[in-house]
């Protein structure tokens, strides 16, 4: 074999050697990513369906789908490039951001609690009057979009972490590939929640007592579920909100409110014996809730003192 051919096919069996090893660090990355952004994926997995309950059952798909292909947009093309020119050029500004995208879910979190024990309703439902369907579901659609790209951030932030001392090409490649396999999980997840009364209500027209009694069980029961999945998806605004606002201090060199929140964690740990690792979860959930519920209450007020002032100038100068 002329040794020109010989040398060439080193080269290719190098470059083949090269591909397959950075296949399995991106292999490794999206593992270690996956795994440790689950908590913020249960998260977003609960906050969505609250978006879509307000509308007939053949909207409800379409919907989904818009909210995941703004969710790949968030993910794919706004934020792993600043992901990846942020961790090369300026990783410091990393926690900041991620804290300003805390402080937001916090205040969405608590606006809803403030709604919950009688303030007033911002933004229309279908239970009121809605002046133009077409707006009132693109403006659902377009909160569920900037609710799922602070979540996103967040996940995006943890998956870099897991791959931050890898090559530029697999921290870009294992990011890719945690938002795409993410953002399916969750939409898929969510279509199949909201959908599922309209499977019991197949299911309860099929012949056969066992099916039709599963079936009128998911009928009667995905109101419920929704109706809880919304005060979970009200929490996890205020936990993850919270919880980004307690780490990012942290990093900053303000670490006692973190440590009281740990020490709140390790107290129930201890208590709960077999339970503790369960029970340090809640309570440390429970003690970033009430720092996002605190913080998003003083950012409401703020909000909305400021828009009262602005209404009254505007009222003033006519």
């Amino acid at each position: 074999m002329p040794s020109g051919l010989v040398a060439l096919l080193d080269d290719v069996a190098v470059i083949a050697r090269a591909a397959a090893a950075s296949l399995d660090d991106v292999g490794l990355g999206v593992a270690k990513a996956g795994s440790k952004a689950a908590g913020v994926v249960i998260d977003d997995a609960a906050v969505t369906p609250g978006y879509v309950t307000d509308f007939t059952p053949e909207r409800e798909l379409p919907i989904i789908w818009k909210i995941t292909k703004g969710s790949l947009r968030n993910k794919l093309l706004i934020l792993l490039p600043i992901a990846l020119v942020l961790s090369a050029f300026l990783p410091w500004l990393i926690t900041p951001i991620l804290m300003l995208g805390g402080s937001y879910l916090a205040f969405e979190g608590a606006e809803k609690v403030i709604e919950k024990f009688g303030g007033a309703q911002h933004g229309e439902t279908l239970e009121g009057p809605v002046g133009d369907a077409a707006a009132f579901e693109q403006a659902r659609v377009s909160g569920a979009i900037r609710t799922d790209l602070i979540l996103s951030a967040e996940i995006m932030a943890i998956a870099l972490s897991q791959v931050a001392d890898s090559s530029l090409f697999t921290r870009a490649v294992a990011l890719a590939l945690v938002g795409i396999l993410i953002t399916v999980g969750v939409y898929g997840a969510v279509a199949l929640i909201v959908k599922m009364d309209d499977i019991g209500l197949h299911l309860a027209k099929k012949q056969g007592k066992g099916t039709q009694a599963f079936g009128r069980m998911l009928v009667n029961g995905m109101p419920k579920v929704l109706t809880v999945l919304a005060s979970v998806g009200t929490l996890a605004m205020l936990w993850v909100g919270g919880g980004i606002i307690l780490h990012g201090l942290e990093e900053l060199g303000v670490p006692a409110p973190a440590h009281v929140a740990h020490a709140f964690e390790h107290w129930l740990f201890v208590l709960g014996g077999p339970l503790g690792s369960v029970l340090g979860w809640i309570g440390y959930a429970l003690a970033s809730a009430v720092v996002g519920l605190v913080l998003g209450a003083v950012i409401a007020v703020v909000v909305h003192v400021i828009g009262h002032m602005r209404g009254k100038g505007e009222a003033g100068a006519h």
